[in-house]
């Protein structure tokens, strides 16, 4: 076998196990938010605070991403990649053990608030390793004109552990652990990810030493200020902007489905739980289909994701506000899915398509934080509910359609494509003088 033929077999090996680490991670955590609703309000916890359990896991997770992503520069891809496993599988177990002490009633509703929150939080410390390191990792093994088409299908990892979370989770719903049963076998699976990359995944490439650090990116833009970090660079500011506020309005509307979909029907939380299932399997199968296939079928690049994408996860959102039942909810969360699975990939990809390769570790950081800070603000979204039921999803569409008027006139993100070289849109933005904006 010639040395080509071995590369190219080794970076499949390499990529089918980042896949798998995407998947298990998006498998557990939707698999959790799709039983959280209905552990909540047979625990008696308020609505809210219920979604609030992410939110200090989601601060933490954008606080400690950069770091992560500037010690995979010292130590490594794979280290960081087990290490963010194995905070998942940690996380998840506490998280078990903590429900079913509230399911069957040995602490009162507020301690086992307290306690979830304190334990989903070590995912948010930990488990934010792997994700800056994953895409790293991707980063370095692809070529820039490959570079889209295999984030939006990594990206697709998740899309599958959207669709696969929620069907398993009722199906570890066992006598004993009840609803707990979904995370600790969630918690399993993440510790045999861990075995697989252990034994399975070569080290992108040889780690610097302490004395040969990568210095921070070094800006090719002769007005910013040498210590400028990324979260400041142009290149970087507008996918950061755009990605933050899309991500959000995903969050919001997947967190605050299960409640709209049992105050719909008028059941018991565990009764619901069937159909929550199902309406966030349809979205997951919607976003697997614009990731797998239409974005490959159409060649979409960066700008074309991102502008199709917001586009239609308004529309869907409009539906889901308006809906008069529960297949009406199922339809409009569907199509706002695919409307995600457009924008994510696109956003990512554009950033990673920003930057030159010594920069990818930060980008990828950066990427990861705004992905997890989203999460902070879904509460607020969950009392907006509570409040009047349609404004979260009508509060999402116009947000969206702010983001597809960023999108056609911010100067970076019209310019950002596979062919143009890191930097380019900017540069060309800023010689006209031209930064975009709404």
């Amino acid at each position: 076998m010639s040395a080509a033929a071995q590369d190219q077999q080794v970076n499949r090996r390499a990529f089918a196990i980042l896949f798998g680490v995407s998947a298990a991670t998006a498998l557990g955590n939707t698999g959790m938010l799709s039983v959280l609703p209905a552990i909540g309000r047979q625990i008696g916890i308020p609505d809210a605070m219920v979604a609030a359990i992410f939110s200090l896991s989601a601060l933490l997770w954008a606080l400690s991403s950069p770091f992560w992503a500037k010690r995979s520069d010292v130590r490594g891809r794979k280290p960081l990649i087990l290490l963010g496993l194995g905070g998942f599988c940690v996380s998840m177990t506490l998280c078990a053990f903590v429900v079913s002490a509230g399911l069957h009633h040995l602490f009162p509703p507020m301690l086992v608030f307290v306690l979830f929150l304190l334990a989903r939080a070590l995912f948010g410390l930990f488990g934010s390793a792997a994700n800056p390191a994953t895409q790293a990792y991707l980063a370095e093994r692809t070529k820039r004109e490959e570079r889209t088409q295999a984030m939006a299908t990594l990206a697709g990892a998740f899309g599958l552990g959207t669709v696969v979370g929620p069907l398993l989770a009722p199906l570890f719903v066992l006598p004993v652990v009840g609803l707990a049963g979904p995370m600790f076998a969630f918690a399993g699976l993440a510790a045999v990810m861990m075995w697989i990359v252990h034994h399975g995944l070569e080290e992108a490439r040889r780690p610097a030493s302490a004395g040969e650090v990568q210095p921070r990116a070094r800006l090719a833009f002769p007005s910013l200020r040498r210590g400028d970090s990324l979260w400041r660079d142009p290149r970087l500011m507008p996918f950061l902007i755009f990605g933050f506020l899309v991500a959000t309005c995903q969050t919001a509307q997947t967190q605050t489905l299960g409640f709209l979909i049992i105050d719909k029907l008028g059941v018991a939380p565990v009764k619901a739980q069937g159909f929550i299932t199902l309406a966030m399997a349809a979205g997951a199968v919607a976003g697997l289909l614009a990731q797998w296939g239409l974005i490959r079928m159409f060649a979409m690049g960066p700008r074309e994701l991102m502008r199709w994408g917001v586009g239609v996860a308004a529309l869907g959102n409009v539906v889901v506000a308006f809906a008069p039942d529960y297949a009406a909810v199922a339809i409009g969360y569907a199509v706002s899915s695919l409307g995600y699975g457009f924008a994510r990939p696109g956003f990512t990809a554009g950033a990673s398509l920003s930057v030159e390769a010594k920069d990818q570790a930060g980008a990828a950081g950066a990427i990861a934080a705004i992905n997890g800070l989203n999460v902070v603000v879904a509460p607020l979204f969950v009392l907006l509910y509570e409040a009047v039921r349609w404004a979260p999803f009508v509060l999402n569409a116009l947000i969206l359609a702010a983001m597809l008027a960023y999108a056609l006139r911010q100067a970076v993100l019209r310019k950002v494509s596979d062919e143009e070289t890191p930097g380019e849109a900017t540069l060309a933005g800023l010689e006209r003088g031209d930064e975009g904006g709404v």
